[in-house]
């Protein structure tokens, strides 16, 4: 008997989805940052064994639009509601949800199975913990509400059983050597976004998209050209730097990961570029690769 299907893995923002995922696949193929709105597109990871497959869907943060942009995001977290055979709904230990939230309205709506996951659990006490639990298991009863450390890998072998448990019999989707849905592109946009996200404050990560202009294989090699778009010009110097610093500190850090993750040696030419009012331009997200 063999069991596959898609769990997707919604939540608020900064409650740990994309370190969950990658903690359970055992690769990082999502971007992580303190700030919120890291994750802007819908990622997959997948975990095979010998008699199951787990396509896990990394999604956004569910937050309310204020772009295109946004607008955007939130239909991968839409299309992650309809496509799933089971539902992680991520909460975290800090955070005061309310049952009446429009997600959770929706989650219970579909009627797909849910695993409830308490991430950060190394910031709480077992009182306060309990008392959590308790709450999640009143509001969605019959489902199992697991307590996680996704960070420290706390309770992950008994959140994996709660999904095999609750898994579909089938075949698997996607040969049992691939573990992302995702092309060496788009995790070289992203390992340079991230390293954006970690370096610079205040808005200057939410105003950039980072496109792969080339990306060209050689014998252990791999010539990347990329460009950091920016929505102000304003917003150019300071991702350059005075002296240029600041960009080639994004470009050393982004070419040791791409190098780590590739598996071979990446030189990377990084390039800025204005591009006004992006996230309000559908047809230069269509060309970022947003719906």
């Amino acid at each position: 008997m063999h069991k596959s299907g898609f769990v997707n893995i919604l939540g608020n923002p900064n409650v740990g989805k994309s370190t969950l995922m990658n903690s359970m696949v055992g690769e990082k193929l999502s971007i992580t940052s303190p700030k919120v709105q890291t994750t802007r597109h819908r990622i997959m990871g997948i975990l095979n064994g010998d008699d199951f497959q787990i396509v896990y869907s990394d999604t956004p943060g569910i937050i309310k639009p204020n772009y295109k942009l946004h607008e955007s995001m939130m239909k991968f977290v839409t299309s992650a509601l309809t496509d799933a055979d089971i539902i992680l709904y991520i909460t975290d230990v800090e955070e005061k949800v309310n049952p009446e939230e429009e997600i959770l309205k929706k989650i219970k709506a579909r009627g797909i199975p849910v695993i409830i996951v308490i991430n950060k659990v190394d910031l709480s006490s077992q009182e306060s913990l309990n008392i959590l639990t308790t709450t999640w298991k009143e509001w969605f009863p019959g489902s199992d509400v697991i307590p996680v450390s996704a960070k420290y890998g706390f309770n992950l072998d008994q959140l994996l059983k709660s999904i095999l448990n609750l898994l579909p019999e089938g075949p698997p989707y996607f040969p049992k050597d691939q573990i992302t849905d995702r092309m060496e592109r788009f995790f070289a946009s992203e390992i340079i976004r991230e390293k954006i996200f970690l370096n610079y404050r205040q808005e200057i990560p939410y105003s950039v998209e980072v496109e792969i202009e080339s990306f060209t294989d050689e014998k252990n090699l791999s010539r990347i050209r990329a460009v950091i778009h920016v929505a102000r010009e304003s917003q150019k110097g300071i991702i350059i730097g005075h002296q240029g610093k600041m960009l080639k500190k994004i470009g050393t850090e982004a070419r040791k990961e791409m190098e780590d993750f590739f598996g071979r040696k990446v030189y990377l030419e990084l390039y800025v570029k204005v591009t006004e009012n992006w996230r309000d331009n559908p047809a230069i997200l269509k060309r970022f690769g947003y719906k």
